[in-house]
């Protein structure tokens, strides 16, 4: 990229053949994004986020227990049933209000908070992990 502007790729006078006009050469509108199904690309982000949680949920049972102190069985139960959901939430990522349920599901676990202190740690750092993802998907769909 060490020539003039109107000599790099892509802008400048188009090339010999090369379709001219605003629509793309497959006779659709205008591409949202580079990807090919942004829909299937947000639904994968959206469903690996809530199965990452609920992984992390799962294995975060015997370090809070062995490093944070007292893990009451009702505290043990909520995070159980917070992977749970999580998993089964993944599996519905088609659904329309699944993502309003993802956000749901995070507020679930800042209040299970108050059962133990490290989950509402979990919960301030997913929070943030979904709302990115959120950010992601209102930036790709539009």
């Amino acid at each position: 990229m060490t020539g003039p502007v109107d000599e790099r790729p892509g802008e400048g006078a188009p090339a010999e053949g090369a379709q001219t006009g605003g629509a793309p050469a497959d006779g659709g509108g205008p591409r949202r994004s580079g990807l090919r199904n942004p829909d299937k690309a947000v639904r994968g982000l959206g469903a690996g986020t809530l199965a990452l949680e609920a992984l992390v949920l799962l294995l975060a049972i015997q370090p809070i227990r062995v490093v944070g102190g007292d893990l009451s069985g009702a505290a043990i139960a909520a995070i159980v049933a917070l992977a749970v959901a999580c998993v089964l939430l993944a599996g519905q990522m088609k659904r329309p209000w699944a993502w309003h349920a993802g956000t749901v599901l995070q507020g679930l676990l800042l209040l299970a908070g108050l059962l133990h202190w490290s989950l509402f740690a979990l919960g301030v750092m997913f929070a943030l992990v979904w709302a990115y993802a959120l950010h992601v998907r209102r930036v790709i769909l539009g």
